[in-house]
């Protein structure tokens, strides 16, 4: 988790939410890292989780990554959770839970659907705190930019 909280806080101070991604194989090696790249590319799918899973499947020459974990900062959004899921990972840990658009375990929870033909298992609160804070403070420091903006 630390290195994604790394990863999260570069995506931060490029603009985006600081999200950070990684992707351990069997033998606990990362074959992948992502951060948030939505502004820095204008890519509406660059997630931290999307853009982990393409480097870790480009990296192993195969897009099923069976026994690999993705440790993320923030709860997947359903996009993510689908990717995630179509990727064959066994195991998502993930710092913050996400109360509006989360999708393994909060609002949704598309990886352990009974109906899904995969199912992943999901560790939550790994530095809970940590990740938490640094969306709140991306957030506050956004907000606040725009009170000054209405207040001109």
């Amino acid at each position: 988790m630390g290195r994604a909280l790394e990863l999260a806080d570069r995506a931060g101070r490029e603009g985006d939410v600081p999200v950070g991604a990684v992707v351990v194989d069997a033998e606990g090696v990362v074959i992948g890292e992502g951060r948030n790249l939505r502004e820095v590319e204008g890519d509406p799918t660059a997630h931290a989780e999307v853009v982990a899973l393409r480097e870790a499947a480009r990296r192993t020459g195969s897009w099923r990554l069976e026994g690999c974990t993705l440790v993320v900062t923030l709860e997947p959004c359903p996009m993510c959770a689908g990717a995630l899921m179509l990727a064959r990972v066994a195991t998502l840990v993930l710092g913050a839970w996400d109360p509006k658009l989360g999708a393994t375990g909060s609002v949704w929870d598309i990886v352990r659907d009974r109906r899904a033909t995969h199912r992943i298992e999901v560790v939550s609160g790994v530095r809970e705190s940590e990740c938490s804070q640094a969306l709140l403070a991306f957030f506050g420091e956004r907000r606040g930019r725009q009170e000054q903006g209405a207040a001109s």
